[in-house]
């Protein structure tokens, strides 16, 4: 018997849904709603060292253009909240990134997901943060949440806290419809960000925000931005955790996301006795493996430079003579403000 479009998608949610996935949506492939947006954000020069963000800008903004003869886009949210409570520790880490690199678990469930597609006949290319789709428009379009005024997708049950996936496909899916934007006239997330890089509703300057400074950001952080940084070491959740939507969120069934208790056990001057071993055995299937031990103990020397104390000291003055420069340099800033600090408190 051959499978309606309504089968189809049927069948296809109740996988996901196994799969782990907490919402299941579809859109039709077409060129991305905010496409010319998207163009001048690059023309505007606000990517900053993201240089993937300017190459296959016409695939990027047109997924029919990424699979011969795609028909549907199909729109996955997986939540990945830890939970309420921040660990016991005198630094934040983003929450995506409090256990195991989202790229790896959710990529083995959409090879899952592209299986059971391929069985009704369909042929696909799936992606998470990983290809040149405009996920956020498509997830918007099927109704998979909306993109709020941090540029970040809210979804009415899980608020702030999941990832988006998609699969580009040749199925012919019945499309759903989108849910609206229902962030009225709340500002909280702009309000939020510490260093005013979301400079107007949906509009974000990304060589401001803390995250890429912290993640993306190649170099050295400007010295403009230290310390509206505090003591984040790895990403900002500032414009997530203000949401209002996000009292509907629930804690993530997948555990991976959970914290990762070697990690959190730790001070932050404990980081900066690690060797490169030690950071990629700590930090091993981690999001933050990937930024390297020179940038991570910069950003841990950016950190110690707004919170730390006499204590500290040590710790940044053996920093201070690494023979890596972008750590040096950092713990050398860090000393200045940790004395100038420990001398005013008397």
């Amino acid at each position: 018997m051959k499978l309606t479009g309504d089968i189809r998608k049927t069948n296809l949610q109740l996988i996901a849904r196994k799969l782990g996935f907490d919402d299941c949506r579809v859109s039709r492939a077409k060129e991305a709603t905010h496409a010319d947006v998207y163009k001048q954000w690059l023309a505007d020069g606000c990517a900053g060292d993201m240089k993937w963000m300017e190459r296959n800008v016409e695939k990027r903004s047109d997924p029919s253009l990424l699979v011969e003869g795609a028909f549907s886009v199909v729109s996955l949210a997986m939540n990945y909240f830890p939970g309420e409570e921040d660990p016991d520790v005198d630094y934040r880490i983003a929450r995506y990134a409090w256990n195991e690199d989202y790229h790896h678990i959710i990529e083995e469930k959409l090879k899952d997901l592209n299986i059971a597609m391929e069985e009704m006949g369909g042929k696909q290319r799936f992606y998470t943060d990983t290809g040149p789709v405009l996920e956020r428009d498509f997830a918007t379009d099927s109704g998979l949440g909306w993109n709020g005024k941090s540029c970040v997708q809210i979804h009415r049950k899980m608020g702030t806290w999941f990832f988006l996936a998609e699969l580009i496909t040749t199925l012919d899916l019945p499309p759903d419809s989108p849910f609206g934007d229902h962030c009225g006239k709340c500002t909280r997330c702009i309000d939020a960000c510490p260093t005013n890089a979301i400079t107007a509703p949906h509009r974000m300057d990304a060589q401001k925000c803390i995250s890429y400074l912290t993640i993306e950001n190649q170099g050295a952080i400007p010295i403009e931005f230290r310390k509206q940084i505090g003591d984040r070491i790895y990403g900002c959740d500032s414009c997530l955790d203000v949401c209002p939507w996000n009292r509907f969120a629930k804690v993530s069934r997948e555990t991976r996301f959970h914290a990762r208790q070697a990690v959190f056990e730790k001070r932050l001057r404990d980081f900066l006795d690690m060797t490169d071993d030690d950071f990629r055995e700590l930090f091993a299937k981690s999001p933050i493996k990937r930024i390297k031990r020179n940038r991570f103990l910069r950003n841990v020397c950016v950190a110690l430079g707004n919170v730390g104390g006499e204590e500290d000291l040590p710790a940044l003055r053996q920093a201070a003579e690494s023979e890596d420069a972008l750590i040096a340099e950092h713990a050398q800033w860090a000393l200045c403000e940790v004395e100038a600090r420990v001398v005013a408190e008397g």
